[in-house]
């Protein structure tokens, strides 16, 4: 569905000189797979475990960069995604309390 929402096209091939850009997908170049996946497991354990989310962030940034590199997607893809994912993952860990105080005491945040 997202796919559908931002219909982006993946960079041209020819502005990578390596054969990888002609094996690319089809689809849509945003929202991306991997580095979301990355980034938001990297924003999740940040969030319970700073160190260890620190160590997670080393490859989340590989997967993104790697996906740049192979013409897969271009860098504002990658650093939306780097955006929106953690912002997604502190949506998602607050909105249970959020709801409880509004279904308890009838009250928004």
């Amino acid at each position: 569905m997202c796919t559908q929402l931002a219909d982006r096209e993946r960079p041209p091939e020819e502005w990578f000189p390596h054969d990888e850009a002609k094996d690319r997908p089809e689809s849509s170049s945003f929202p991306s797979g991997p580095p979301p996946a990355a980034v938001a497991f990297t924003a999740a354990t940040a969030d319970v475990w700073p160190a260890a989310g620190v160590v997670c962030a080393v490859p989340a940034a590989t997967v993104a960069v790697e996906r740049v590199q192979s013409g897969a997607h271009s860098p504002s893809d990658v650093a939306a995604d780097a955006v929106i994912d953690p912002a997604a993952a502190a949506l998602v860990r607050r909105a249970p309390r959020l709801v409880l105080r509004w279904k308890v005491f009838g009250r928004t945040a």
